[in-house]
């Protein structure tokens, strides 16, 4: 079984969680921006408040034997401090039914005789 992590982190941030689950063994991971709030509903600077946070998230497929392995690499390196701090990001969770390689056709895990036609 496969499992998806999706881990919301703030943007200045992103750059040392790559780099810890790629030293980690973990290099493929998806990147993008994505801006959004948590249970703060934004923040309040001066008299303008700004609802939607810069985040950047980060997306990575794993075998299920390395999930706890890869979200403690991911919690550890994404903390503002060692205690952590509101808008260090969430992480989700989600098993993965099916992963094809597009260029060969190929079923993860499966064997040569399975290969998508």
């Amino acid at each position: 079984m496969m499992i998806m992590i999706r881990a919301i982190v703030r943007p200045e941030k992103s750059d040392e969680v790559l780099a810890a689950l790629m030293d980690a063994g973990f290099p493929a991971v998806t990147k993008y921006s994505v801006a959004g709030r948590g249970k703060q509903r934004g923040i309040k600077i001066g008299e303008v408040t700004y609802d939607e946070i810069p985040k950047t998230m980060l997306i990575s497929v794993v075998p299920e034997a390395d999930k706890e392995f890869v979200i403690d690499t991911i919690m550890d390196t994404a903390r503002s401090s060692k205690k952590g701090a509101f808008g260090d990001g969430k992480i989700f969770v989600s098993e993965v039914e099916e992963v094809y390689t597009i260029s060969s056709g190929v079923k993860e895990g499966a064997s040569a005789e399975e290969v998508a036609a």
